[in-house]
C-alpha cells in the first residue's frame, strides 16, 4: 500500500514535545492529548494512539509525566497524564533545540531559493 505523501512521519522527539507541550496547559488522557493536537494544528497532524500510549509510557518512566486514575467526559475510568517539573525543564531544552534545528532548515531552503 502506498504511503500517502501528505501524511509524513513526525521527526525523532516531535511527538514528546507536543505532548509536553500539550500537557503544560492542562492534564489530559491520551484520547484528549490525540484529538487537542490534531484540533490545534488544524488537522495537519494525526497523532495514531499506537505511537501515543507508548511514548506516555516512556515519558512516565523519564519522569516527565505523572498520572493518576481519572474518569473520562462519557463517564469511564482513564489515566490522566500531568507535566512534572522534570518533563518541563525538558520540554525547555527541546524547544531550545527545535529552534535551533529550524533555523538552519530556514536557511538553508532560503539559500536554495534564491
Amino acid at each position: 500500500m502506498a504511503k500517502n505523501p501528505e501524511h509524513r512521519d513526525l521527526f525523532p522527539g516531535a511527538l514528546e514535545i507536543m505532548i509536553l507541550q500539550s500537557l503544560r496547559l492542562k492534564p489530559m488522557h491520551g484520547y484528549a492529548l490525540v484529538k487537542h493536537i490534531k484540533q490545534v494544528s488544524d488537522n495537519l497532524l494525526q497523532v495514531e494512539e499506537g505511537s501515543l500510549y507508548p511514548a506516555l509510557q516512556r515519558m512516565l518512566r523519564e519522569g516527565w509525566l505523572e498520572s493518576e486514575i481519572g474518569v473520562s467526559a462519557k463517564g469511564r475510568p482513564t489515566r490522566i497524564y500531568r507535566l512534572t517539573d522534570a518533563g518541563l525543564r525538558h520540554l525547555e531544552q527541546e524547544v531550545v533545540s527545535f529552534e535551533k534545528m529550524f533555523a538552519g532548515i530556514t536557511r538553508v531552503l532560503t539559500v536554495a531559493r534564491a
